[in-house]
């Protein structure tokens, strides 16, 4: 079917998904109850959205559309107490992180939905590897034109987002020595990476997505996993990178970055995305999600290699104005001082060299997201 015309929305407003691990306290590994959390949290109002995943032991929550800081971070915060007192009727645990420490993805349950039963046989075993929770952020674009502007623009800034949410250090038991092991798992899908260079939405639904209709390989954007993509349904642009942070003030931080990066660059403040600006996009994006903020990344236009810790923290730096009249400063005032203090993977991590054991990892992270708990 053709694309959907790019519906107009109120620029940079926001919206938040989160992919969230269900855990069985006794051993501390996935357990499949989604159908029976899901089941529970209908039965009254809850503060947003929230929908099964892939796999029976994820569920995903999204917000409403935000404009500031400020209301985005209570709505999760809501959602976030409603979650931990459904949990605890049913006596699971519930967390962050991009990856569970050592689920084995063999004993995954598909979740009994037609998309997802048709995901997993077209793509076999990768569908149940794809147990891996991410936050995913929107922001609003007044035009298809924009979106593809912020999309391509955005790309010398990736590292930033997953630097700064890294939370998938351990696989299957073991130490990946990544930051972030998860953007690994959505590599394997043949429509991932990066969009094809055009900033012309007429061109990009016309030349490109129609062609690749034709092809019979896709029939929507849900069929492309890159790391941005436009959602002309929704009148947006979404950031895919993130891990799942283990807090929900981590996760409305990231989005009001976004969302500050976004004003200024619509503003035309730096030089205009081009192709070869993408020269460098794997090379960054390995460095990110293998070194987190210790790595370090290279310029798209000067080639100048960058630390990424010092690359961050000069730009959210730049954003104070910006940030400034949206009302995000609380967002990289938390940014900021977890450059100083390490990311989610260095928090889980020390846990791990503390305990010993990956089971204290995810108590950790449990505890974690419930930190700040409203009674």
């Amino acid at each position: 079917m053709p694309l959907e015309p790019f519906k107009h929305s109120v620029p940079l407003t926001l919206g938040v998904e989160l992919e969230l691990q269900l855990i069985n306290l006794s051993d501390l590994d996935l357990t499949a109850a989604s159908p029976d959390l899901l089941h529970l949290l209908g039965k009254k109002p809850f503060p947003g959205n929230v929908t099964p995943e892939i796999t029976e032991s994820m569920i995903e929550i999204c917000t409403d559309v935000h404009t500031h800081h400020a209301e985005l971070l209570k709505q999760l915060q809501q959602i976030r107490d409603a979650l931990v007192r459904g949990v605890e009727t049913l006596n699971i645990g519930i967390c962050g992180g991009g990856t569970h420490p050592f689920q084995k993805w063999s004993e995954q349950k598909i979740f009994s939905k037609p998309r997802f039963e048709q995901v997993s046989a077209l793509y076999g075993y990768l569908a149940k590897q794809f147990t891996i929770f991410g936050q995913h952020v929107h922001v609003g674009c007044k035009s298809g034109d924009d979106a593809l502007f912020l999309l391509h623009s955005l790309n010398r800034y990736l590292p930033h987002f997953i630097a700064l949410s890294a939370s998938s250090p351990f696989v299957q038991g073991r130490d990946t020595l990544f930051s972030s092991a998860r953007l690994n798992s959505v590599f394997a899908f043949p429509l991932s990476g990066r969009a094809p260079f055009m900033l012309s939405w007429k061109e990009f639904e016309q030349n490109y997505f129609a062609k690749m209709e034709k092809t019979g390989v896709v029939k929507s954007m849900k069929d492309f996993y890159w790391d941005i993509r436009p959602k002309p349904e929704y009148g947006t642009i979404e950031l895919r990178v993130c891990d799942t942070p283990l807090t929900v003030e981590r996760a409305a931080a990231l989005a009001c970055y976004l969302q500050t990066l976004c004003k200024y660059l619509l503003d035309r403040s730096e030089a205009a995305p081009e192709e070869d600006d993408y020269l460098v996009y794997n090379y960054n994006r390995f460095q990110a999600c293998r070194f987190g903020l210790n790595g370090t990344i290279v310029h798209p236009k000067s080639y100048e290699m960058l630390p990424l810790r010092e690359d961050i923290l000069s730009t959210l730096g730049r954003m104070v104005p910006y940030a400034d009249k949206l009302g995000c400063l609380p967002a990289l005032a938390h940014l900021s001082q977890s450059v100083e203090q390490g990311n989610d993977a260095h928090f889980l991590r020390g846990k791990f060299g503390k305990q010993g054991s990956a089971e204290g990892m995810v108590d950790a992270a449990i505890r974690r997201f419930r930190e700040h708990q409203n009674a």
